[in-house]
């Protein structure tokens, strides 16, 4: 069996401990992994800090052309890395392809913004006593980034903070997902293949609070960009003392659907964004609130619709949804479903499991303090709730600890704008839902969906410090 071993310092290292990394699907054994101990990560980081200088003094162009040939090389090899992402996450192949094809893309956007750090002149003498003074700001590297990555995108998620990292000059740490560590080193090895300095990228693959801890206390890391879980998250902050954080959290990403929606494009959107990659996505549509005019009509042919969703073999090219992540989560979402049931819920399609595959499961009448609405399901379950109004829809939307993008379908722009104005998100789509997102975009949230923004632009900027410069000329 493969044995993969950490990367410190450009360098395949033997780790004290291994565990070895099961297919969710089908049970397979994929690899023995290393578990890095917080000796290790330490090293990890001494490797980093090594690396800063050369990739400081590294020419803006040169960052960029690395980044360029990862994202070429990963172009010739995307169906071997489509692969790694279905075995190891479960994510059917052709999501698994899809997430290829964005991550070439993030890098390119990661490329071309390690060309665009610029800085502003500031008219000094548009105050007094600034006369004869010329001022400007530029951005430089924190340093060393400490990256902690989830499962559910475990190449375009790395790529959304290596890219960023690597693009501003930085050196980089990075902690991928238990559940999904060979998607990073596969990325690690490209990146050697590049030509990246030895220490710049350093994986530590391993049991995440004995990496997180080293990570968010040591003193020569300089930024903690984090996805995962809202409790995480708030441990990150409160133990990161003066560190920047970016935190990317959770969510139950809802929709609206008024009464003039057009049902032949709104319900097959809404089913893709519901239970695309068995709906572990962290803006998979969780909640849906539709205009009563339509709902009768809404809920039979969502219900129907979602009946047909092909699931089975992540490897199987007509699957759409494949095992959660674990069997854990099976029994989790599965007491969920029961508990909404015992509140008065009704089961419109799914509600089972089998071989670690839950069906796509339509919930109607949910309570809105049952935890399939009110929590983060990460599951393939949507809950439909009929309302009266968009602005009903829009008070139900922000009964919620989350905030992270909210989607709206209507073809009435007052109400596009009202909603726009008084949905409490980080993002809101209009006539989509709000699973869309594209690599360049901001995406972040408010509440406990977060703080900061990715997006390889802004996650590049966020990774520079803005230093101020002054010439007196008197």
């Amino acid at each position: 069996m493969k044995k993969q071993h950490l990367l410190i310092g450009g360098k395949h290292t033997e780790s004290v401990q291994y565990t070895t990394l099961q297919a969710p699907y089908s049970g397979e054994s994929l690899a023995e992994v290393a578990s890095a101990s917080a000796e290790e990560t330490e090293a990890a980081i001494a490797a980093a800090v090594q690396a800063r200088k050369a990739m400081r003094q590294m020419p803006a162009h040169q960052r960029a052309d690395l980044l360029y040939k990862l994202s070429a090389m990963l172009e010739e090899r995307k169906e071997e890395a489509a692969r790694v992402v279905a075995l190891e996450a479960a994510k059917p192949i052709t999501a698994a392809r899809a997430e290829i094809d964005r991550t070439i893309e993030t890098y390119r956007f990661a490329a071309e913004e390690a060309k665009r750090l610029t800085g502003e002149t500031v008219p000094m003498d548009a105050a007094k006593g600034g006369e004869g003074r010329i001022g400007y700001t530029m951005r430089q590297p924190l340093g060393v980034i400490g990256a902690i990555t989830p499962f559910n995108f475990p190449m375009n998620l790395v790529a959304h903070k290596v890219g960023p990292a690597l693009a501003a000059g930085n050196t980089i740490v990075l902690k991928p997902a238990e559940q999904t560590p060979l998607s990073a080193y596969y990325i690690a090895n490209l990146l050697q293949e590049a030509g990246l300095p030895d220490g710049a990228l350093n994986v530590v693959s391993g049991e995440g609070k004995t990496i997180g801890d080293v990570l968010v206390g040591h003193p020569d890391v300089a930024y903690i960009t984090f996805t995962g879980s809202p409790a995480v998250g708030t441990s990150i902050r409160s133990n990161a003392g003066l560190k920047r954080v970016t935190l990317e959290l959770g969510s139950n990403a809802a929709v609206i659907v008024d009464k003039d929606a057009d049902l032949d494009k709104v319900i097959p959107r809404c089913v893709t964004g519901a239970f695309t990659y068995q709906g572990q996505v962290c803006i998979s549509l969780q909640r849906i609130y539709v205009h009563q005019a339509i709902a009768e009509q809404f809920i039979q042919r969502f219900a129907e619709a979602a009946a047909q969703v092909v699931i089975g073999d992540p490897l199987n090219e007509d699957t759409v949804v494949s095992a959660l992540i674990t069997s854990k989560d099976v029994q989790r979402t599965l007491d969920w479903i029961n508990e909404a049931k015992q509140e008065g819920a009704t089961v419109a399609a799914g509600g089972e499991a089998e071989c670690g595959v839950l069906r796509p499961t339509v919930l109607v009448n949910v309570p809105r303090d049952a935890k399939v609405s009110c929590q983060e399901v990460f599951a393939p379950i949507v809950v439909i709730n009929s309302v009266d109004s968009v602005d009903e829809g829009i008070q139900h939307v922000n009964d919620s600890m989350y905030g992270l993008q909210a989607g709206v379908f209507t073809n009435d722009i007052q109400t596009a704008l009202r909603a726009v104005d008084e949905i409490e998100a980080g993002g809101v789509m209009i006539n989509d839902i709000p699973t869309f997102r594209v690599d360049h975009m901001p995406y972040g949230g408010v509440k406990q969906s977060g703080i900061g923004r990715e997006g390889v632009k802004y996650a590049t900027e966020e990774m520079t410090e803005l230093k101020f410069v002054m010439f007196n000329k008197n």
